[in-house]
Order: structure tokens, then C-alpha cells, then sequence
């Protein structure tokens, strides 16, 4: 008899919670027993109806991240055992249970972690160090700037450039209140790129050379002038485009700046792939994370059952940290 857990389904008439077959781990695969999942910006496009990589359609279970006990794991995987507190990424973690490659799971720090505070880490812990130190390759007293910083990962992002050794950290937010908040968590300087001299903000902050590194969640209406204020050979990696995908590009203005304009996505990337990625950032972050070095504030915590007002809060784009759901 096939057993049955509760989840978050993508169907023609919406995202609703009902009975689906429990999933089994493949050979390198971990099951876990959900208690926490997180919200991402991916779950509304594919809670829409829209694909993100593989995922997408009816049947679709959402969520990306989660946290729990491992319930099972498949013949080839080492390093986890059954009834280990961990936090791990894969698909379908608005769910009871939900597997994860071997790769993605890592151990809850052994300190007073709450579920909910463990599911944060994974995603925005890996896409920031991608971003900051992979592909950005900040270098200890180098200038950043996080863009569409108040967001979960954003945070996640000022906490990591300080962590790496940034001189100086700009955080944007066009929210006066979630702006105020961003020195808190990371942040020297805090922008509204609403205001027009915004990034005469961020020049007079450097003393007119502009940011050695940008990593931008918006794209969109705010490319060109995050370029002019990208220092001369500094570099722009591109995570998200929160204010629109296409929008106009001075090519001059990154010509004559000479900026390295890098674009990052894990849907492109094989499993082998993100599996070095999380392993780099374990190497360089995950001994800060035991020792509590890094979080994200959580905005509120919604039971499974609703989801959907959880999605609605996201989308209403009010939040400062994480939305979480409790399972």
C-alpha cells in the first residue's frame, strides 16, 4: 500500500494542500521528515503555473528549502544517517517529507536552532557565496554592493561580503523601514534606488570609484546606473531580476568601465555542479554557521495548510527576511 503525506500541490485551480504518494530516496538521494520550509521568489513563478528548470506544472510540489529529521537515505550516501537534524535544498520541501541529494544536505549546527531558523541557511548560504566569492571573487578589502538587499538572500549576502572582508558593504531597498534595518544585519551604507542621484550615493561612499563588486537581484530599469557606480574593471554578477528581465543596456557605459558582467543560475547546473558549489561554501562558511555567524530574520511563519496566504504575503513584497512554513 502506497503511504501518503500532505503537501502543497500546483494544480489548474490553483496551489492547494492534499494527500500525494510519500517519495523514496534513489541511491545518493536523502529522505527527510520536513518540519520547516522557506519561501523563494521561484515558488510564486512556479505557483503561477510557470517553470523553473525542471520543475513546474501540475503536481509540481513546491518549496526549495527545508529543514528536518532524515528519515532514510539511499545505498551510496555517507555523511548523514537516519534520525540526523539536517537542513538541505531539492524540490518539493512543501511537504511532509521531501528528498535531497546527498550533496545538498548538511547537518543542523549542534546549538539552540529552531527548525524554522535551520531552514533558512541552505539556499541563500550557497547562492551568495556562488555569487560574492565564486563567481564574484571578492577580495578582502574590496567594496560591495547587494542589490534588492532586504530580500532572505540579500541579507544573507551583506552578512557574507563582511564576513569575506569587504571594506565597505552597500545594501539597497526601496522601503524606508526594511531599509533602516539593513545596517543591522551587514550594511554601511543603505540606497533607495528610487531616488534619482542614487548612485551618486554609492560614488560619494567610495570616494568616486564606485563598488568593486555589485551582485544584483533586480536588473531590469536599474542596470545602467548600477554600472556607473561599478568601479573601472569591477564586476556585476547577475543573481536575479526582480524588476524585469529585459530593460535597456548602455553597452558604452560597460565598455568604458571595462566591467566583467557575470550571470549565475543553478538551473542551468548539473548535479555534479551544485555539489561542488555547496561543498565550497562548507569549506569557507560553515564553521561561521556553527558558531552562529550568519542568519537571516524570519518575517512570519505560516502552518502548511496556508500556503497560499504564505505566497500572498511574499508576492505583496512586504517582507524583511524569510517567510516560513511550519510542517
Amino acid at each position: 500500500m502506497t503511504e501518503l503525506m500532505r503537501a502543497a500541490v500546483v494544480t489548474a485551480d490553483g496551489v492547494w494542500v492534499q494527500d500525494v504518494p510519500r517519495p523514496a530516496p534513489g541511491p545518493e538521494e536523502v529522505l527527510v521528515r520536513v518540519r520547516a520550509a522557506t519561501l523563494n521568489r521561484a515558488d510564486l513563478a512556479v505557483a503561477a503555473g510557470h517553470s523553473h528548470g525542471s520543475m513546474g506544472g501540475p503536481g509540481t510540489i513546491l518549496g526549495l528549502d527545508f529543514a528536518g529529521e532524515v528519515a532514510a537515505v539511499g545505498s551510496f550516501v555517507h555523511g548523514v544517517k537516519v534520525g540526523d537534524r539536517v537542513t538541505a535544498s531539492g524540490a518539493g520541501g512543501y511537504a511532509e517529507y521531501a528528498v535531497a541529494d546527498m550533496g545538498r544536505v548538511q547537518k543542523v549546527p549542534d546549538r539552540n536552532l529552531s527548525w524554522e531558523e535551520a531552514a533558512t541557511l541552505p539556499i541563500a548560504l550557497a547562492t551568495m557565496h556562488d555569487a560574492i566569492v565564486t563567481n564574484g571573487r571578492v577580495a578582502k578589502g574590496e567594496s560591495v554592493m547587494i542589490l534588492g538587499a532586504s530580500s532572505g538572500v540579500g541579507i544573507m549576502g551583506l552578512q557574507i561580503a563582511k564576513f569575506m572582508g569587504a571594506s565597505l558593504v552597500v545594501g539597497t531597498s526601496t522601503d524606508a523601514e526594511r531599509r533602516a534595518k539593513l545596517k543591522d544585519h551587514g550594511a554601511d551604507v543603505a540606497v533607495n534606488t528610487r531616488d534619482a542621484d542614487w548612485a551618486d550615493q554609492v560614488l560619494a561612499a567610495t570616494g568616486g570609484k564606485g563598488v568593486d563588486l555589485v551582485i544584483d537581484q533586480i536588473s531590469g530599469p536599474t542596470i545602467n546606473a548600477a554600472m556607473r557606480c561599478t568601479a573601472i574593471t569591477g564586476r556585476i554578477v547577475n543573481v536575479g531580476r526582480l524588476g524585469g528581465s529585459k530593460g535597456e543596456f548602455d553597452f558604452d557605459l560597460h565598455a568604458n568601465r571595462r566591467i566583467a558582467y557575470i550571470g549565475v543560475t543553478h538551473r542551468t547546473r548539473t548535479r555534479e555542479e551544485i555539489r561542488v558549489e555547496y561543498d565550497a561554501m562548507r569549506r569557507d562558511l560553515w564553521h561561521a554557521v556553527e558558531h552562529g555567524k550568519f542568519s537571516i530574520p524570519i518575517d512570519r511563519v505560516f502552518p502548511l495548510d496556508l500556503v497560499v496566504e504564505a505566497l500572498g504575503h511574499m508576492k505583496a513584497n512586504k517582507h524583511f527576511g524569510k517567510i516560513v512554513l511550519s510542517i
